[in-house]
């Protein structure tokens, strides 16, 4: 597909958007395996099909023809969330994003904030809680981001985790990937056990962002950032009902939905 054929509501790649992250997940040609059959289907394809899955909203069972069989995507799909495989290319596109932006590759501040999602029947188990405050059973996602909004970190736990504990996860992954992270803004769900803990464990400093009126609406200054990355997100429909047995395959939603997010804008030409 060339950049003149592209539809911007298509799951499916360009050849410039493909290029950007077929290093990500092609292997390299002395990492083949002679052992078994060969592969059937071409690694874009695959990827194309995780996109559908992830705008849509569909069930697996019914991925379009034009795509492989749902078992199949189902099964890579599994494997690039697990290996980490889905973060790999949405942090090459971060970085890719940032340097057009004329910023560092390493962010030096950053917006955390925590979203409760329900899960559908399929999520059972220790991975499934209640978040008494927001009425929600099933699933919460923390998310770090830079002061550009983009993806850091995520982090997915089951509802009932307080914001401290699955806070300072996501912090753990997120200052792994900055040696300049120094500033942190959050809410005030975050509570002084977890800004002593970021603070001690990576030398951040942490601001809470108050909400000085309850009753009347305002933008709160940088939780808004965040706050727009979630709005982005959940345009995948599949993002707005936890499905996933696995948390880690639900990150994998995320970070692949911010993948293709990002791939947009990279190859979109800008008006003059």
């Amino acid at each position: 597909m060339t950049s003149t054929e592209w539809n911007p509501s298509s799951p499916d790649l360009t050849d410039e958007m493909w290029e950007l992250i077929r290093p990500v997940f092609e292997p390299k040609p002395w990492g083949r395996s002679k052992m078994g059959r060969p592969r059937k289907w071409a690694y874009r394809v695959l990827v194309e099909a995780v996109f559908y899955v992830g705008i849509s909203g569909c069930q697996w069972r019914l991925l379009p023809e034009k795509y492989p069989p749902w078992s199949t995507v189902h099964r890579y799909h599994l494997r690039w969330s697990k290996d980490g495989t889905w973060e790999t290319a949405c942090d090459l596109l971060v970085a890719l994003e940032r340097q057009q932006a004329s910023r560092d590759v390493e962010p030096s501040a950053a917006i955390i904030d925590a979203r409760s999602v329900k899960s559908a029947s399929t999520v059972c188990g220790l991975s499934r809680g209640y978040d008494a405050g927001k009425k929600i059973l099933g699933r919460k996602l923390f998310a770090v981001v830079d002061t550009l909004g983009l993806l850091l970190a995520v982090v997915v736990v089951a509802a009932n985790v307080s914001d401290n504990v699955g806070g300072a996860l996501a912090m753990d992954r997120a200052a792994a990937k900055s040696r300049r992270l120094t500033k942190l803004w959050a809410d005030m769900g975050f509570k002084k056990t977890f800004i002593a803990n970021v603070a001690a464990n990576h030398g951040i400093e942490t601001e809470i962002v108050s909400v000085k009126d309850l009753h009347t609406f305002k933008v709160q200054p940088r939780r808004w950032v965040v706050e727009r990355t979630y709005s982005w997100l959940v345009n995948h429909r599949r993002l707005r009902i936890d499905y996933e047995r696995d948390p880690q395959v639900t990150e994998g939603f995320v970070y692949a939905a911010h993948t293709l997010m990002l791939l947009r804008r990279l190859t979109t030409p800008t008006t003059p």
